[in-house]
């Protein structure tokens, strides 16, 4: 069975998932496993199977990848420098063992996984098997740093209107291309120039900011795999080259890109946007009507 945080709140349904594909996952693991992988993930992972743990650890390091999926049976003790740094590189990337059948090695490949830090194991022996192996695909994404910057903020916005709770979604929602205000009011259904202004109204800081600051919880939660360099953050979240990223991070943090990541993880860049952006604001928000075709204010000036 495989244990995940529950993060689910009376909200949960009304949050958008990242992006309509599916989840990507690799693996490594034999021929026979592969075509059972694939069928059991049909509409709601895709899979890239590699032959070593290096292709492996380079599809880590230049593609969002959801989990890593490695074969009991064939794990070898050759394999365990790879996969010892497979897990110290990357601790944000979860991680399972497959078990698909007995064999004399299984327990030492179980237990030198284990050493490893692989701490979740599926066994498909049994059909349940499949179940589980699929539900750990989706649900240990819910150990990102999205879902859960989208459940604190709520909470601190208890009493924010749907519009601002729908803002705040999005920026923690939109798919890692999206990275212009324009991009986002669209993304809203709102016009760039209308979206914008109201934000000026309501004394607010303009939205560029808080897309800016939710990028940067996105950067911060990467960087906590040491396996990934500025380089490759810069690439997973689509800045258009390693200095692009560096002069954002100067902008908004006043701080290098090198700085920035020994100061700051996921948790505790969420909780400087909290501070800054969220928090201080907290009267505006339960009135706040960004998204709002015709406001309350246009209304009740027409009456």
């Amino acid at each position: 069975m495989v244990l995940t945080p529950d993060l689910s709140s009376r909200h949960a349904a009304m949050v958008p998932t990242p992006s309509a594909s599916p989840r990507a996952i690799v693996t490594f693991l034999t021929p026979a496993e592969r075509e059972r992988v694939d069928a059991a993930g049909y509409g709601c992972y895709t899979t890239l199977h590699r032959e070593n743990l290096d292709d492996l650890l380079v599809d880590l390091r230049t593609q969002p990848v959801s989990a890593v999926v490695v074969s009991v049976a064939r794990y070898q003790q050759q394999h365990a420098p790879q996969m010892a740094r497979l897990v110290r590189e990357f601790p944000r990337v979860p991680a399972v063992a497959l078990l698909a059948a007995n064999e004399t090695r299984t327990t030492h490949a179980l237990l030198a996984l284990g050493q490893h830090g692989i701490r979740s194991l599926v066994d498909v022996r049994e059909p349940s098997g499949w179940r589980d192996l699929r539900q750990f695909v989706t649900r240990e994404d819910e150990n990102g740093i999205e879902p859960i910057a989208i459940q604190r903020i709520r909470q601190d916005l208890a009493a924010g209107s749907p519009d601002t709770h729908r803002f705040f979604e999005a920026l923690f929602t939109a798919p890692r291309s999206l990275t212009t205000v324009r991009d986002l009011s669209r993304l809203l259904g709102v016009l760039p120039t209308t979206f914008m202004s109201r934000f000026f109204r309501a004394k607010l800081p303009a939205p560029k900011q808080y897309l800016a600051a939710a990028r940067l919880v996105r950067a911060a939660r990467l960087f906590e795999n040491p396996g990934y360099s500025i380089t490759h953050v810069a690439f997973l979240l689509e800045y258009s080259s390693p200095q692009s990223f560096s002069r954002h991070v100067h902008h908004v943090m006043r701080m290098g890109a090198a700085d920035f990541r020994q100061q700051f993880t996921g948790h505790g860049m969420l909780d400087r946007m909290r501070h800054d952006l969220v928090l201080p604001y907290l009267e505006v928000w339960p009135s706040f009507e960004a998204l709002t075709v015709t406001p309350q204010w246009i209304v009740r000036r027409v009456k």
